[in-house]
């Protein structure tokens, strides 16, 4: 298509065709023993903002408008090799630690009974524990799960009690491990292996506290050598045990595909429609009456081979709470993103639980400096916008027809990629992402037969783009890129019509309500 042209979308919004409700849990994130997104990230007691725990509240108030409900604890890979012990009781008597995962020194200062503190200060989000089946197995994760959830009159719950907690963290949601198909796990396993040990702790677990949401690790990625036979090899194990399967998955640009990066929501969604074949399969061949959901509890945009991942090397290089992984999101990293999480409202029927990886410095879109300012990254208003719109709201079957654009690595791909849902308020929201580098799209969208003839609606846009696709957001100019109201925006009450054009590399949302 020459540069210039337009190309044509249409999404149709029909009631009659849902695919499910939206968990809160789909905008969950993550919060991991990596570089600065503890230490001089939400904890940091020497900064101006800072409360008597230690935490800033310019973040905490980030963390609130960004909408972001579970968040996973602590790892991650650094789960893999973690003592929970060493992270409660009197910080001067807690014991600094090598962290292999991330080359770096543990000082311990920030543990459980910080996270669940700093969480109620945030406003009472849920907790996703996670335990280590790295270096250790099933005794360690049941003291934990004895300390953290049993009211009192044992060992360890007394210890918390004494800890300052006189009342049960009753965490709910504990994820079994982390990556332990990766050969760079602390620990790493087999298939068979993690499977034989992850049933036994999910048994015991369950022998303490029935009723918990148990997490079993899938891939570390859809391009693992042993995706697939992992998920079956595990999954036969543990089947009856355990509720959700993870998937973790990263993008990036690779030699100057641009064209492929935009269109990543291609091999998540595949990823996603695998793993849920893989749990589909196991279920029929056990003949076992047990649904298990994806927890898709690690997602993001991630230049992994750029330097700010190169982890520290050296006998005598551990530092504290390092610059890792700090990457500086551009425009076109934010659309992918908004790409993302379109496709995971697509498969809400498959995933009731997702973690943005992560929440602050760390790949993350929130930034902060030492003793200074927090502002937000270009991927922070996708998130912020979907989460505002989109929870509790019902995900409707998409009847997309869009104009398609050529990948390398996906082929022919649809050139704009769209989502509609259904609020509790009556409302109707729209998530759209123009993948094409070059071409804008003409897209419209047909309301639902319902809304047709309504006098009294009332349309809101919000859109992310930018000229320079290479636009970010910085400490020295922190507003570079903000989300604007789209001007071509037009609603006819009377077809129920919404049209508006997607420039090239957008994202968008729409929204359509009861005028007041």
């Amino acid at each position: 298509m020459a540069q210039g042209s337009f190309a044509n979308s249409e999404l149709i919004v029909d009631d009659d065709f849902q695919v499910a409700k939206v968990d809160k849990r789909l905008f969950g994130s993550f919060v991991e023993h990596l570089g600065r997104c503890v230490y001089t990230g939400i904890y940091e007691p020497d900064h101006p903002t800072a409360d008597a725990n230690g935490f800033r509240q310019d973040v905490i108030d980030l963390v609130r408008e960004l909408g972001a409900t579970t968040i996973r604890y602590p790892g991650g890979n650094f789960v893999s090799g973690y003592r929970w012990e060493d992270g409660v009781g009197p910080k001067q008597l807690r014991p600094r630690r090598l962290d292999l995962a991330w080359h770096s020194t543990e000082t311990n200062q920030f543990g459980l009974h910080e996270m669940v503190k700093w969480l109620q200060k945030v406003g009472g989000n849920e907790l996703m524990e996670a335990v280590n089946l790295g270096t250790r197995g099933l005794e360690e994760a049941l003291d934990l799960l004895e300390y953290a959830n049993v009211p009192g009159g044992t060992k360890l719950s007394e210890q918390r009690k004494a800890n300052g907690a006189q009342d049960p963290f009753d965490i709910r949601m504990w994820c079994l491990g982390n990556e332990m198909d990766g050969p760079w796990q602390t620990g790493h396993k087999t298939a068979e292996d993690y499977g034989a040990l992850v049933a036994s702790v999910a048994a015991g677990m369950r022998q303490m506290d029935p009723d918990l949401e148990l997490v079993v690790c899938g891939s570390s990625a859809h391009s693992m050598p042993t995706f697939g036979t992992w998920e079956e090899t595990v999954l036969s194990k543990a089947y009856d045990l355990v509720d959700f399967v993870s998937c973790h998955a990263y993008y990036q640009p690779y030699d100057g595909d641009m064209a492929s990066f935009l269109a990543s929501g291609v091999d998540m969604d595949g990823f996603i429609r695998d793993v849920a074949a893989a749990i589909d399969a196991t279920k029929a061949r056990l003949k076992s009456k047990h649904d298990v959901f994806i927890s898709f509890d690690e997602w993001n945009v991630w230049y992994q081979d750029a330097e700010p991942s190169h982890t520290p090397e050296g006998l005598g290089n551990w530092p504290v709470a390092p610059h890792l992984l700090e990457d500086v999101y551009s425009v076109a990293d934010a659309v992918v993103f908004g790409d993302l999480l379109i496709t995971l409202l697509k498969n809400a029927d498959r995933v009731r639980a997702a973690s943005l990886a992560q929440l602050v410095n760390v790949i993350a879109p929130i930034m902060t400096e030492p003793g200074g300012a927090a502002w937000r990254q270009t991927t922070f208003y996708p998130f912020s916008i979907t989460a505002s719109l989109a929870k509790g709201g019902t995900v409707l079957e998409p009847n997309l027809e869009s104009s398609q654009i050529s990948t390398p690595k996906y082929g022919q791909v649809d050139g704009v990629n769209a989502v509609a849902l259904r609020g509790a308020d009556g409302s109707v929201s729209v998530f759209a992402v123009n993948r094409s580098l070059d071409t804008p799209s003409e897209f419209s969208v047909r309301l639902p037969r319902g809304l047709h003839g309504r006098s009294g609606l009332k349309l809101e846009t919000q859109m992310l783009h930018d000229e320079d696709i290479n636009a970010r957001n910085t400490l020295q100019q922190q507003e570079r890129v903000v989300p604007r109201a789209n001007e071509t925006a037009e609603l006819d009450a009377q077809s129920g019509e919404v049209k508006l054009t997607l420039p090239p590399v957008s994202w968008a949302s729409i929204h359509v309500k009861e005028a007041i």
